[in-house]
């Protein structure tokens, strides 16, 4: 046995420590032990007695410094700074970087982030420490342990972005603003009659869940109910945290962060679309009045009754108010006959709208921004997530060894 005090100065080795000798379900337990009896058998390079432990730079940092309610874990903050410093930073880029951007800007940090592939095997494997996930996807693969399920349940935390005030709006509806103005009755009853889908969703997750999964789930039936419990969240709560009753509405001041935030961190090679990027406002990118008669059932007869809907993936709880609309006769009931299209495909939800292969799309707010600073003349017209979905998870464990430095024995 070789006995090491690595500090914080060889995170590897405590990551491959950590990975050789815990099980995921009893990874809290079992490391703990193994902690305590290093520090009964080996030597560690501090003083206890300082106050002070080693940060990821090995500078160190005031134990005053250190969350309180983590128990002597490191703040988000030194969490962040430790893995952008070591590399470990993961996102899938493809628009979803935005909000880590900004975190890392937040805190002085380069933005250079690992490119994370869709699953969480770099995280499980130790590659990224701190990983991207949605809260109702990718987290719930991270903490459960059905189907597809890594089972690090309550051994792992997360940075919200919310939280951390750089959140950018998601899952929207919107269709070009010809469309909207060609057909006004048409977008207002829509919206009406999805926003009372996602209102019974949201009141019935367990349901909504079932009626996605036999629509043709993409995912387990385990994972379809957690992410519709998750997807609620979303939907009736909003970035301060406050809970939201008007299904669709759009925030002010949450559009114009995303906004705000979309201008200083989207990358636009075409310079005439760089250029009118930094122009936009909000009247270039939503109108609120189809939402508000719609809610105020303040329409007519539709004037195209058939028309459909591209989702930006494919079918599972993110989108399970539409498919609850349909399923409950919410479309039928203002003269509507709605097909809901997958999205994943050949052609993104921006363009299909755009070019007229659909009428509506779900798209993620930064998404149409790109998309009109490129020349399209998309309309949100509903604004169904009110607060980001976007986490970064990491292992407590991993952060508690490196921020308090502890000795650790290990087998080589």
């Amino acid at each position: 046995m070789k006995c090491v005090s690595d500090n914080i100065n060889n995170p590897i080795k405590q990551e491959e420590f950590i990975m050789k000798n815990l099980k995921k379900t009893l990874a809290a337990i079992a490391a703990l032990t193994m902690v305590t009896a290093s520090m009964s058998g080996c030597g560690s390079s501090e003083d206890k007695s300082s106050g002070s432990t080693a940060s990821s730079s090995g500078e160190s940092v005031s134990s005053s410094s250190v969350s309180e309610e983590s128990n002597g874990e490191m703040s988000n903050e030194e969490r962040i700074i430790s893995a952008a410093q070591e590399g470990k930073v993961g996102n899938w880029g493809l628009g979803n970087e935005y909000e880590i951007l900004a975190l890392l800007t937040k805190y002085g940090q380069d933005t250079t982030y690992l490119s994370q592939s869709f699953d969480m095997d770099g995280f499980d494997d130790g590659s990224i420490t701190l990983a991207s996930a949605m809260t109702y996807n990718e987290l719930g693969l991270v903490v459960n342990d059905y189907e597809g399920g890594y089972g690090y349940g309550d051994t792992v935390g997360t940075i919200d972005m919310n939280d951390e005030g750089v959140a950018m709006l998601e899952d929207n509806l919107f269709c070009t603003k010809e469309f909207a103005e060609s057909n006004p009755n048409t977008v207002k009853a829509f919206v009406y009659a999805s926003m009372e889908g996602w209102k019974y969703a949201c009141e019935h997750p367990d349901e909504a869940a079932q009626i996605v999964y036999e629509a043709g789930s993409s995912v387990s039936s385990d994972h379809q109910a957690y992410m519709a419990s998750e997807v609620k969240k979303l939907v009736e709560t909003d970035t301060k945290g406050n809970i939201v009753t008007d299904y669709g509405k759009m925030d002010e001041e949450a559009m114009q962060q995303t906004l705000d935030l979309a201008k200083q961190y989207i990358s636009l090679d075409d310079r005439t679309a760089a250029e009118k990027l930094q122009t936009l406002t909000l009247d270039d990118i939503r109108d609120t009045s189809y939402w508000e008669s719609g809610m105020a059932k303040d329409f007519g007869e539709p004037e195209k009754k058939d028309v459909s809907v591209q989702l930006k993936w494919l079918p599972q709880c993110q989108f399970m108010g539409y498919f609850v609309a349909e399923a409950k006769g919410y479309y039928d009931e203002v003269g509507l006959n709605v097909d809901i299209i997958s999205g994943g495909g050949d052609i993104g939800e921006t363009t299909a709208v755009n070019n007229g292969t659909v009428d509506f799309g779900v798209t993620w707010v930064s998404n149409l921004i790109s998309a009109n600073a490129g020349g399209m003349d998309l309309l949100e017209v509903a604004q169904v997530y009110q607060r980001s979905g976007l986490v970064l998870v990491y292992k407590k464990l991993i952060y508690t060894l490196y921020g308090r430095a502890l000795p650790v024995c290990q087998n080589f």
